[in-house]
């Protein structure tokens, strides 16, 4: 399959404060490249916003080592509106983060985390951000600059579906995250209760192609679909744009040609930028779908990209071409100017 997404370029997150927010994943985490700061309104986005115009604050916090970004959503009008309820492993929507990481040891010691089994034997770790989001923290090999930091950024996300079986074709096929790393059943010592899950885990290796694909590398989405009770949807009662995850975004490469293969299976384009959307430091067309529970995924096809800002020094992927990769010093000097630096030991 032709690689028509390259990976996660970043994961939505719905904060109170996006400065506060961002100075946190940028010391936990060390995404200390906020690759733009933008203030506007979200005129496009009134399907999901009970056709309201949210005026909002977004910063893309990235970390060269590898991996996407978080791209921490502040809603200043109106004000976001916070989940009613502590969302559960196996709730329908996006339940957590996945964060890429070298030594998972390292990190569980010096942030004082269990480390326990996964339903692969695999390493995990499990925490929580400032604001009750959900962070899985996995062991990845694919990085960009891995001296940095022993935690890259986002590659993927675990995600509550009513139905796996019917989640499959789009996750899978559409998305092209074709590896099936694990498909297990039962009840599992990481997420420590006594529910049964059915719990896949989709894989895709870094992209042989695409501006980032270096960067990026590796992508993850585990589905989860709960057995022993109806799961709580995560956003009922609420819109894009309130607090938490809010979105998955991948990097796409042709994004024609995706729509036409997710309209094929049912997915269409509900919300579509058309041309170029400009961010002010970034632009580039960008869609939406729902999945079959209405957990909304985000694509962008990059145009614009900032590098060294303070000299005016911008990628133009219009005229370079999506599917032709960066050279690394390029995207290494997406890291000048970042907002502090944290060594691995």
């Amino acid at each position: 399959m032709a690689d028509l997404i390259t990976g996660i370029q970043q994961i939505g997150i719905g904060v109170v404060n996006a400065e506060e927010a961002f100075k946190w994943y940028n010391k936990t985490f060390n995404m200390n490249i906020p690759l733009f700061d933008d203030v506007a309104e979200a005129k496009l986005m009134v399907k999901y916003t009970g056709g309201n115009i949210r005026q909002r604050r977004a910063i893309m916090a990235l970390n060269i080592a590898g991996g996407g970004g978080a791209e921490i959503w502040e809603s200043k009008r109106p004000l976001p509106i916070p989940c009613p309820f502590e969302p559960a492993f196996g709730d329908i929507g996006i339940y957590a983060a996945k964060i890429k990481c070298q030594s998972l040891g390292e990190f569980a010691h010096q942030n004082n985390l269990k480390v326990s089994p996964g339903p692969d034997g695999k390493p995990v770790v499990w925490m929580f951000d400032p604001y009750r989001n959900p962070l899985q923290i996995v062991e990845d090999d694919s990085w960009f600059k891995p001296k940095t930091s022993n935690t890259g950024g986002v590659f993927g996300a675990v995600i509550g579906v009513s139905d796996i079986e019917k989640a499959l074709p789009l996750y899978r096929d559409g998305l092209g995250l074709e590896e099936v790393v694990y498909d297990k059943t039962g009840t599992f010592e990481d997420i420590d209760n006594t529910e049964i899950y059915r719990r896949v885990l989709l894989r895709k290796k870094e992209a042989a192609t695409g501006a980032f694909t270096r960067l990026i590398g590796n992508t993850e989405i585990e589905l989860v679909q709960a057995l022993d009770r109806t799961p709580k949807v995560i956003m009922e009662g609420r819109t894009w744009g309130d607090l938490g995850f809010i979105h998955l975004c991948f990097d796409t490469l042709d994004m024609d040609t995706l729509g036409a293969r997710l309209n094929t299976l049912g997915h269409p384009f509900t919300v579509d930028s058309a041309n170029s959307f400009d961010m002010g430091e970034a632009a580039g067309r960008f869609t939406y779908i729902e999945d079959p529970d209405g957990t909304l995924l985000e694509f962008v096809e990059t145009h614009k990209v900032p590098v060294l800002k303070k000299l005016g020094w911008y990628i133009d992927l219009k005229k370079r071409g999506t599917h032709k990769k960066l050279p690394n010093w390029m995207i290494g000097a997406l890291g000048i100017g970042k907002e502090g630096v944290s060594k691995p030991k």
